[in-house]
């Protein structure tokens, strides 16, 4: 609970000196957002290494496919850095450009669910009487 005061701190400390520099100076301004954001990413990836592995030491124990594991972690991935490279697009005033990463990633994912959608089709498949 303390991580995410520290990080709407963060947050919010960025968005209003961005704010101040806007006027004065658009190309810090954005420097300065990217900058907070990338603090923000910093501060998370330990808890995101300690969610990985505990769902790793639990797919361990049931017998869930290793691969098909890892292949939900890089969809989770593509989404979280497609939404993160889409708002700083969005904030640097190319929200269009913003939106087509979006839709990219869209792609991307649906991409790489195939084999988790072949997979769960199989064990469908499985179930049902001849």
């Amino acid at each position: 609970m303390e991580l995410i005061f520290k990080i709407i701190g963060i947050g919010m400390i960025t968005c209003i000196a961005a704010l101040i520099l806007k006027p004065v100076r658009a190309d810090f301004a954005m420097l300065i957002s990217l900058v907070g954001g990338v603090v923000i990413l910093v501060m998370i990836l330990s808890t995101i290494t300690n969610a990985i592995s505990l769902i790793n030491s639990i797919a361990e124990r049931t017998g869930v496919n290793g691969e098909l594991l890892s292949l939900v972690f890089k969809i989770i991935g593509v989404g979280y850095l497609t939404e993160f490279s889409a708002s700083i697009c969005a904030d640097a005033g190319s929200a269009g450009l913003g939106d087509k990463m979006l839709l990219g990633g869209k792609i991307v994912i649906m991409v790489m669910a195939i084999p988790i959608i072949t997979s769960i089709m199989n064990i469908v498949l499985e179930l049902l009487p001849s």
